[in-house]
């Protein structure tokens, strides 16, 4: 009896079919790229799992001063729409303005750490600057409209008046 007889009788069919199937497609990939060698448990990459993760470099305008901002952005809006109440019938564009610059860019804030928190660009580097720059193309365009609106039609403080009243 010659060996490999003794050799094909000792392996399963169904191991040795896995054998067929494993060198094929360890040869199929090596044939595609030299520069991606197989590797029977994954794919080498370069470091090792204790390697530091890059941070970006910190920016002072993205740390108490932003913060800082945010708040008085927002406390601000209080008595800007107080007084859009107390002055209602009266046409003031400098609060209507005020008070239309104020609410979009507390919006446009609102939303921009939504998409840092959510969409980051680091994790998501396509959909994250698409909404980024959609989010910036919305506030600009809002921004026009509500200049538009005030210079234009009646004014945010006069909307407001018709709106409480209605």
């Amino acid at each position: 009896m010659s060996s490999s007889l003794v050799l094909r009788s000792a392996i399963p069919r169904a191991v040795a079919r896995r054998l067929a199937v494993r060198s094929a497609t360890q040869a199929r990939f090596e044939s595609t790229d030299a520069k991606y060698a197989y590797v029977p448990g994954g794919p080498i990459l370069p470091g090792t799992v204790n390697d530091p993760t890059p941070f970006p470099a910190p920016n002072r305008a993205h740390g108490s001063y932003h913060w800082a901002f945010e708040r008085l952005l927002s406390a601000g809006l209080v008595p800007l729409t107080a007084a859009a109440f107390v002055t209602s019938g009266t046409n003031y564009p400098v609060l209507d303005g005020i008070l239309g610059i104020s609410l979009v860019m507390h919006s446009h804030i609102g939303f921009d750490s939504m998409l840092v928190d959510y969409l980051h660009p680091r994790k998501f580097p396509v959909i994250g600057r698409v909404m980024t720059w959609t989010l910036r193309t919305a506030t600009v365009a809002t921004l026009v409209g509500i200049y538009q609106f005030n210079t234009n039609d009646i004014g945010l403080t006069e909307l407001i008046a018709k709106a409480w009243t209605a």
